[in-house]
């Protein structure tokens, strides 16, 4: 009697530790204010999202990842990891069909990248073609979510 699972069993557990560990990330930025240790946890859920992701779900699975990572970084004010993370979502969405506020958050995260470097030209750019697209979005609750997390990232560059 073999005990192993089988590929579709792991499968299953990847995707729902994809989602699992995407939902805490959220949860965790989402905090007013974070500890340092709850800081390290919302990153660790990011990467466990993307490794898990990586494993059972498709490009567009792995793009959203990068946002999340970009997003994380820039809180955590690694703006060099931010970015990284930022232009390669930026460049899925560009270049494949995703939902209406994917490229909103592509632009987003460029945006909130671009603050946390203090690059006020690439900043100004994403955030208007972020908020451009954002107000676009279809569906009235993607939208709310979308406006709301553009409210949290700076609409201008401290200089």
């Amino acid at each position: 009697m073999n005990d192993e699972p089988g590929p579709e069993m792991i499968e299953k557990w990847h995707r729902r530790f994809a989602v699992e560990c995407n939902n805490h990330t959220w949860d965790l930025i989402d905090k007013p204010k974070r500890t340092a240790a709850e800081d390290q946890e919302m990153l660790n859920n990011a990467y466990a999202s993307l490794y898990h992701w990586s494993n059972a779900g498709t490009p567009i699975h792995i793009a959203r990842g990068d946002v999340n990572l970009a997003h994380v970084h820039a809180l955590r004010g690694e703006g060099e990891m931010a970015l990284r993370y930022a232009q390669s979502c930026l460049a899925f969405f560009e270049n494949n069909a995703g939902e209406d506020w994917d490229l909103a958050f592509a632009h987003a995260e460029m945006a909130f990248a671009a603050a946390v470097k203090g690059d006020a030209e690439l900043h100004a750019r994403h955030y208007s073609e972020a908020k451009r697209r954002g107000e676009a979005i279809q569906e009235e609750e993607d939208r709310k979510v979308f406006l709301d997390v553009l409210s949290r990232i700076p609409s201008q560059v401290k200089s």
